[in-house]
């Protein structure tokens, strides 16, 4: 039985160790999507830490945790919303019709969605290294913003790719664009800050 005829594992409830397994068999999906969105969710986690260790620096820290909580668990689900829209594309490309380019489009909107998270997260996540965070805790916001910047280069990538295989031009594509410019723009500041 192959990964598209069966139903998705919930990512959330497995180990760590069952999640990579599964990105390492072979199996079309979870792939690159889902890594990227885990990505995004670890430097949310990471950023949510902070904050919490930072509350003494940070006037809004209530809202901060709040927000990086809020995100990690919003990309979280991206992981398995990412692996089930690739599994429609399979399942379109099997069936060869005109659902190919719905189910490419659909699955174009998902790492879009996981790349508007990471830059967010990025842009928090730096801000903790420059400006108000717990310097005790510098090591673990650039780890952050540099795990949001990754996961959000990977996501738009597959914005792009997903796009062109449905021969589709739109505002997604400047949307990623802005999206990768954004974290890239915060891990500057994160290193610059440290170097």
């Amino acid at each position: 039985m192959t990964a598209e005829t069966r139903s998705t594992p919930d990512y959330l409830e497995i180990p760590l160790s069952r999640f990579l397994e599964h990105v390492a068999s072979g199996e079309s999906a979870p792939g690159g999507g889902a890594a990227a969105a885990v990505a995004v969710a670890l430097a949310a986690s990471l950023s949510s830490m902070s904050v919490i260790l930072s509350s003494d620096h940070l006037p809004d820290a209530a809202w901060l945790i709040s927000r990086t909580d809020h995100l990690r668990q919003d990309v979280a689900r991206l992981a398995q919303a990412d692996a089930e829209a690739y599994r429609r594309v399979i399942a379109a490309r099997h069936a060869q019709d005109q659902s190919v380019q719905a189910a490419l489009s659909g699955a174009a909107d998902v790492p879009l969605a996981i790349a508007e998270v990471g830059a967010e997260i990025a842009d928090i996540a730096a801000r903790l290294v420059t400006e108000d965070g717990n310097p005790n805790l510098k090591g673990d916001a650039i780890a952050a913003v540099l795990l949001a910047e990754a996961g959000v280069r990977a996501a738009t990538a597959l914005v792009k790719i997903n796009l062109s295989a449905a021969g589709l031009e739109d505002a997604r594509l400047n949307r990623a664009d802005e999206l990768a410019d954004t974290a890239a723009a915060a891990a500057r500041r994160a290193v610059e800050a440290v170097a």
